[in-house]
């Protein structure tokens, strides 16, 4: 080995080459915090207080925002869920809105890689090497080192610097020779025609920043979906229970009618026919109570994923939901039907998106214009060599006899290289720029289409929402009116056949009728309760709030 042999000033200097490069290396920990840092900087900065709260809008790895639902996974469930215990816990734990936020963490990090191009990018590197003449046995140990950065302005010039040093020891015999070369360069590249508009050069970056901002209006508008979704479902589990408790009772109370009419056809008093109809009647309140079961037991199951909770986990709702629907005077929107149209055409989140896709669509086109010019470009590059014993960064130069050339130790005189360049390309071919160019107008009148069909979209969806809720009320109004028929009906049958006034078929049907009555009016509930949600979601008037829950926003 030669290495030993090598100076002490050249050994001090690979040394610390080596040291900085090693202090500029980090771990993959470091280089994921400081990706997190960096893509919610830029996602706080966007941050609209119009798109909503702005909580639960980190992904699971990282520190969870201030006002961020947490929910330890190591605390049983609750054995009965109330509505913003279950919209807390899907919230935090659904699978979906994970994903919607991992979205969102992507579209910001690539805006930071578009931000990165127009920042110094710095290289740098040490190169070691060792060769050995087989003729004569002279030996090179050599070392480089070559720092300095890149850099796009956004005129489109693209500069570079660098630092590079280089140093050899030649071993001949006994001897000892060597030397140190300093180089530093700078090149520069301006665009005069094609490439040097600063939007056309921005335009990445543009699309990056746009691209941020559209996925943080989807995800906030897929947060007023995400809540609306999960609190159907709850008040659909509830309607699924109710159906079942209702059919459960149905089920006793003609069970309590057979054994009434069979003591009754047992004495003499009916014939035997109405005691089968009351027991055919028992047995079909049965199987109805066990497929309502069936059903809400599925439903609450299905309800687990929406949750994000083990598949194995026991729980119920809270039917205090359906009965404080019951009890509170349901509140009609304060909304006529055009104003509630405007409001949404102003503030929907997902329309604002396909407003914008316009925009880019214009400037896309600008951008095909600009590349079916001719190309010129001027630059420069400068390069300041200097040079002390052995030419590095080259392989040592031999004699003819196969021996290492040495130099004389006196020094060269510095070599300045300067050189300037102009270059041109004439447009003569073009052919995939003209294409590239009569697609980006296609793609304008298609994004101006799909503006004008979400438009009308978004209207027609507000309108049947308004539709929707106005039949939702009115259905809920009757069908309350029904059930307190139906209810006077039974009770003055039940009296009637207790004094032999009227026969059990038509207790039967009355209690039928009672029973489908209850079914009608949950049923008109939730719907009406539903039909509000969705109204408010289309009319873009939801705001979401930290805990997952909503309220109207009405300004």
């Amino acid at each position: 080995m030669i290495l030993h042999r090598l100076s002490i000033p050249l050994s001090l200097a690979l040394t610390a080459v080596l040291a900085v490069g090693l202090a500029g290396c980090r771990s993959a920990d470091q280089y994921k915090a400081e990706a997190d840092e960096q893509v919610y900087t830029i996602i706080d900065n966007k941050w609209d207080d119009a798109f909503g709260s702005k909580a639960n809008y980190k992904i699971s790895d990282v520190e969870p925002d201030p006002n961020a639902i947490i929910i330890d996974s190591s605390v049983p469930l609750p054995p009965v869920l109330t509505l913003p215990q279950a919209v807390a816990l899907a919230t935090a734990n659904n699978r979906d809105y994970q994903t919607q936020k991992e979205a969102l963490y992507t579209s910001a990090l690539d805006l930071g890689l578009e931000r990165h191009n127009f920042e110094n990018q710095f290289f740098g590197g040490v190169l070691s090497g060792y060769s050995k003449n087989d003729q004569s046995g002279d030996e090179v140990v050599f070392n480089e080192g070559n720092f300095g950065f890149n850099r796009l302005l956004s005129t489109g010039a693209r500069v570079s610097t660098h630092v590079a040093v280089s140093w050899a020891e030649i071993l001949l015999g006994n001897r000892l020779s060597g030397g140190v070369t300093p180089m530093l360069g700078f090149s520069v590249i301006q665009p005069l025609l094609r490439g040097s508009n600063r939007d056309i050069v921005l335009e990445n970056l543009t699309q990056a920043e746009r691209n941020t901002l559209y996925q943080l209006r989807a995800f906030n508008r897929y947060r007023q979906e995400f809540v609306v979704s999960v609190v159907t479902q709850y008040y659909l589990i509830l309607q699924a229970h109710d159906a079942a408790e209702n059919a459960r009772k149905n089920y006793q109370t003609m069970l309590w009618l057979y054994r009434k009419t069979k003591l009754l056809t047992d004495a003499g008093r009916l014939p035997k026919f109405e005691a089968d109809r009351a027991k055919s009647e028992a047995l079909n309140a049965l199987d109805t109570y066990v497929r309502q079961r069936k059903l809400h037991e599925q439903a609450l199951d299905d309800y687990k994923i929406v949750l994000g909770v083990p598949a194995a986990a026991r729980f119920t709702l809270d039917p205090a939901e359906i009965q404080q629907l019951r009890a509170a005077e349901l509140p009609y929107p304060e909304f006529a039907e055009d104003e509630a149209i405007q409001t949404a055409l102003q503030r929907r989140l997902d329309l604002v998106n396909v407003a914008d896709f316009v925009v880019d669509a214009q400037r896309k086109v600008k951008v095909a214009e600009d590349a079916l010019r001719a190309e010129l470009n001027v630059g420069a590059d400068i390069a300041e060599l200097g040079r002390s014993g052995v030419d590095i960064g080259r392989q040592p130069r031999l004699d003819r006899g196969g021996r290492v050339m040495i130099d004389t130790g006196r020094p060269d005189p510095i070599n300045d290289q300067v050189r300037a360049v102009i270059e041109l390309d004439l447009p003569l071919e073009r052919e995939s720029e003209k294409n590239l160019y009569r697609k980006s107008l296609i793609a304008l009148s298609q994004a101006q289409r799909n503006y004008e069909l979400a438009t009308d979209t978004t209207t027609l969806e507000v309108r049947r929402a308004y539709r929707d809720l106005k039949e939702a009320a009115e259905r809920y109004r009757i069908q309350q009116e029904s059930l307190a028929v139906a209810k006077d009906h039974f009770r003055r049958t039940y009296a009637m056949f207790q004094y032999g006034q009227a026969s059990s078929r038509r207790l039967i049907d009355a209690q039928g009728d009672f029973h489908s009555a209850q079914d009608a009016a949950t049923d008109a509930l939730v719907d009406y309760t539903i039909a509000t949600l969705n109204f408010y979601r289309d009319a873009g008037v939801m705001r979401v709030l930290p805990d997952g829950m909503w309220k109207v926003n009405a300004k």
